[in-house]
């Protein structure tokens, strides 16, 4: 096998592997591809009230289902002196909290926060076995009367479930509207008739409690929609207005189930809502969602390093991307460098000052130096000791520049101590050596395509897809890896020679 081949097997398995883990944190774990992305958290905090009678207290809340489209990221319980535990009863989830004796009306608070994950699609669980509920005489008549009104005017479970919301809210004329009356007393809900009707009428429906999101909202109480089952799948209406479909904004935490909170050694007890909406940068979001989990590939990543050292590898990550565009620049375009990673560090350095004070530190920096070299040059100094004497020169003019320009207000030149400092006097002194050998015109030459170099590289740093993708997906680096093996095979012409031989073409 011939090392060409050997690249190009290396280098594609490379990529295969930094875009493999890619579409796995995209796709499993829910990092966003692209910077920018947002998500909504809501923050509900419920809130639980009873007079105590007298006597030992048991509290139970239904917890929300997790079979929702909405993300749990976190949650907190506030027992105030109770005891607490997480229970299953009757299949659902229930927070219990218990106490021997209550002196005064207790408030127990259930916390959480939230977000619209991706969406599961109908529920298609088929029901439990539902029991034909048990009427008295006089509502079974009545009931009986309506189901066979609605029956005629529909077609299925869920048409028949819009008609008879309907019927159940609009006003009614002569012996319907004595129907309609005897149903809805006092006593029972649009929601609770309703679900009586259609077990009466044989279709599986059941209630389904929640929350209208509405940022800003405080002492919410819990709303009711009804679910029916057709045979095939759920589908929720409004008891109310009959209208079809769940809500955007509808949190859904109960379905079906006895009540939403029991409570046992107490009366006027009732569970109130407090909302609250925050947008938060997706990868946040999926922190959030993956930690207890303990994902490999944040548990054992940049993610698990203290928020400083964080923020350095978000620079240092840029180096690849810097590498990739200097050897596309020298191999493909041809454009000459002194030396090969200083426009990699010069770019960095202008991310720290900006563009305009970085090239005017450069310039100043480098010009000053040539000239300090260059009356070195007749002391005839070692090698060692002429360059240490550039790097005292270099720091020292840094410090100068440092200074004026916090008197004069320029805060971008303070940052000039992240220069390289070393580099820059290896430059200077590598151009003194180019001056006297080659000439100025290949000093400038060099030192030109140097700076060019760095200004496109930093250019390409600063794109903010590159930092995003650079740091929520450094696998990603082993995408670049292959291509600059790709591109170090490449032994044709450079761009910039089809120029110079422009005039040979027609030879």
């Amino acid at each position: 096998m011939s090392s060409r081949t050997q690249v190009y097997l290396v280098a594609l398995l490379l990529a295969a592997v930094g875009i493999g883990f890619t579409i796995y944190k995209v796709a499993v774990l829910g990092f966003p591809f692209l910077p920018g992305e947002s998500k909504d958290v809501w923050t509900l905090e419920s809130k639980i009230t009873f007079d105590p009678t007298g006597g030992p207290v048991e509290v139970s809340l239904a917890l929300p289902d997790p079979r929702s489209d909405w993300v749990v990221l976190d949650e907190y319980f506030a027992s105030s002196g109770f005891g607490f535990s997480v229970e299953e009863q009757r299949g659902q989830s229930r927070a219990v909290w218990s106490r021997r004796e209550v002196a005064r009306s207790p408030a127990l608070y259930y916390k959480l926060q939230v977000y619209r994950g991706v969406s599961r699609g109908a529920d298609t669980a088929p029901p439990k076995n539902i029991e034909k509920p048990v009427l008295d005489d006089d509502f079974e008549e009545a009931a009986e009367q309506l189901i066979a009104t609605v029956k005629a005017q529909s077609a299925e479970p869920f048409s028949f479930t819009r008609i008879l919301l309907q019927r159940l809210n609009e006003e009614q004329d002569g012996s319907q509207r004595d129907v309609v009356s005897l149903l809805s007393s006092e006593s029972r809900s649009p929601a609770n008739v309703a679900i009586e009707l259609l077990g009466l009428a044989g279709i599986p429906a059941r209630i389904v409690r929640g929350i209208f999101l509405e940022d800003g909202r405080r002492r919410q109480s819990p709303s009711t929609l009804i679910e029916v089952w057709d045979g095939h799948h759920w589908e929720q209406f409004d008891p109310e207005s009959g209208k079809r479909g769940l809500p955007a904004n509808f949190f859904m935490w109960q379905r079906g189930g006895v009540s939403l909170l029991d409570v046992v050694g107490g009366k006027n007890s009732r569970v109130e809502f407090a909302i609250l909406k925050n947008t938060l940068p997706a990868r946040s979001v999926v922190m959030m969602e993956n930690r207890d989990q303990r994902a490999a590939l944040i548990d054992f990543s940049i993610y698990a390093l203290p928020v400083e050292q964080q923020g350095v590898f978000k620079h240092l990550l840029l180096i690849p991307i810097g590498a990739l565009v200097v050897v596309f620049l020298r191999v493909v375009v041809g454009i000459p460098t002194s030396g090969t990673f200083m426009p990699i560090l010069i770019a960095l350095a202008f991310i720290q000052t900006t563009l305009g004070a970085g090239l005017i530190i450069f310039l100043l920096v480098i010009g000053v130096g040539l000239w300090i070299r260059y009356y070195l040059s007749y002391l005839s100094l070692l090698l060692v000791a002429r360059v240490s004497a550039v790097v005292i020169v270099v720091v020292a003019i840094m410090a100068a520049l440092s200074v004026f320009s916090y008197k004069l207000g320029f805060n971008q030149v303070l940052t000039v101590t992240f220069f390289p400092t070393i580099i820059l006097a290896w430059t200077i002194e590598r151009m003194s050596i180019l001056w006297e050998e080659e000439g100025p015109k290949e000093v400038f030459k060099q030192g030109g395509g140097s700076l060019l170099v760095a200004v496109i590289t930093y250019l390409v740093m600063m794109l903010p897809v590159v930092a995003h993708l650079t740091f929520n997906f450094p696998e990603l680096l082993l995408v670049v890896l292959g291509v600059i093996l790709v591109i170090g095979q490449y032994s044709g012409y450079r761009l910039s020679e089809f120029y110079r031989f422009r005039h040979m073409k027609g030879a």
